[in-house]
């Protein structure tokens, strides 16, 4: 007999039937036990004859059960849950598995819960309702956006983990090489470089579902890996990108409205500049929405006009606003020697209530225009061709123009599930400061690993 999912059990009435998963209530009533059964699809009442088989049975034990399909009295009928009108008479039960008393109540939101307890137990945390449709939601943002973009002619492509450490903004989380001693990989703050290359390969139009690591300080909703849509096309205008992600956001969203309710606030998106932005709202991903309170509103808006760099009076040079990458607009290039602070590039980011949710632009594609940008930065060019050697050469074969964006899955998720942070839609975050509290990680390695690696460990005393 093969196994049947809870939410199919209405359709085999009167038919024996076998179903597995985790007990989520027990209720004895004298000489009949019920139990609610639990699996991926739904939950369904079985009924037991009092006996000592069923006995020692309790919350969260999984079990395999076997019984006939009944219509239940009407007056027992549920009809807020699918399988409310049936119920199984149980003739056989096996207990799978034995489960101890769980540390917290998994049929709450879990809102009330400290979240370093529910983190430490995620496995147990993410057996709750809400953390299963986030799942899910999550799951269908995704399978939504690889058909979107295979609709759009993008071909799907996988880029290296593990790559050359560069400067591009964040730390790099590195990795030492074992086979190579004393040298190290850096994790991908993002695929800027192998996308870019990728245009220079004739790709002309790539996406991956991304993960993005950046070794950044502490924040309460920051986490040291996030996955992002990311994006990269040849041949095109910054409108052809906006477009684009614009078209992808208005689907999607209707597509999950029966799951989430949301609705955007206006369409086409509002359009901002920088100067604007800061201006009105005093920051560069202001909130739209007259009356914030409404949850079930999303009002998407695009900031364009950003400067290319800005002046750090701490460090004395000019920084990248976005990165070095990013291509002036078309005229701005001269005023990189003569007033670098007036150039205004070609960077678009996407807000939606207050958050950043994409940034993108038109990326630099001759050797000449990125070492200037490179050298206005501050970056010694020795290093720095040594460093990006390999994307600068590139661009002496041929390079076409191009751009893209990179919108975060994670924010954007969270903001569909009306959640507070992006831990709530991440399947095994990490705490604020980093931490993996179930895996206990980062964590030592062994003195055998250090050494085959040739590394040591020094320890620094103590401040005072």
């Amino acid at each position: 007999m093969n196994r049947t999912l809870v939410n199919d059990a209405p359709t085999k009435i009167g038919e024996v039937i076998r179903l597995e998963g985790w007990v989520q209530t027990r209720r004895d009533h004298g000489k009949l036990v019920f139990l609610d059964l639990r699996d991926r699809s739904g939950i369904i009442q079985i009924v037991f004859k009092a006996s000592k088989e069923i006995d020692p049975v309790r919350q969260e034990w999984v079990v395999q059960i076997e019984g006939e399909v009944k219509e239940r009295p009407e007056s027992m009928q549920n009809s807020e849950i699918k399988t409310g009108m049936i119920e199984i008479s149980a003739n056989k039960l096996t207990v799978l598995s034995e489960a101890k008393t769980l540390p917290f109540d998994i049929e709450t939101d879990g809102y009330e819960i400290a979240e370093e307890k529910r983190l430490t137990y995620r496995y147990l945390d993410i057996r709750r309702k809400r953390l299963q449709g986030n799942l899910t939601l999550r799951h269908r943002l995704i399978k939504f956006t690889r058909d979107f973009m295979d609709e759009k002619g993008f071909v799907e492509i996988e880029t290296p983990l593990l790559t050359k450490s560069t400067p591009e903004g964040a730390r790099d989380y590195v990795v030492p090489s074992r086979v190579n001693p004393g040298k190290f990989y850096a994790l991908p703050q993002s695929p800027q470089q192998y996308k870019e290359l990728l245009m220079v390969g004739g790709i002309e139009k790539y996406f991956q579902i991304a993960r993005a690591l950046r070794d950044e300080d502490p924040r309460a909703d920051r986490q040291p890996e996030h996955t992002q849509l990311d994006l990269e096309m040849a041949f095109v205008t910054q409108e052809d990108i906006m477009n684009l992600v614009e078209e992808w956001i208005l689907k999607l969203t209707k597509h999950l409205e029966p799951y989430t309710g949301k609705k955007i606030l206006s369409e086409p998106f509002a359009r901002i500049t920088y100067k604007e932005a800061m201006e009105k709202y005093g920051n560069d991903k202001p909130d739209i929405r007259k009356n914030t309170k409404n949850q079930n509103v999303l009002a998407f808006a695009w900031v364009t006009d950003f400067p290319l760099v800005e002046w750090s009076e701490k460090e004395k040079r000019w920084d990248p606003v976005h990165h070095m990458f990013v291509l002036p607009k078309p005229g701005q290039e001269k005023l990189l020697d003569t007033d670098p602070g007036k150039v205004i590039s070609t960077q678009y980011d996407l807000v939606c209530n207050g958050y950043e949710l994409c940034s993108g632009s038109l990326r630099i594609y001759t050797r000449e225009l990125q070492e200037k940008v490179m050298q206005l930065i501050g970056l010694d060019m020795k290093e720095a061709r040594k460093q990006f050697g390999h994307l600068l050469e590139a661009f002496e074969y041929g390079a076409p123009p191009h751009g893209g964006a990179a919108p975060g899955i994670d924010r954007l998720t969270m903001l569909y599930a009306n959640e507070p942070n992006i831990r709530e839609v991440i399947a095994f975050p990490k705490t604020g400061d980093g931490r993996d509290l179930m895996m206990d990680a980062p964590s030592e390695i062994s003195s055998e690993q250090l050494k085959e690696l040739q590394l040591e460990i020094k320890k620094v005393p103590k401040k005072k």
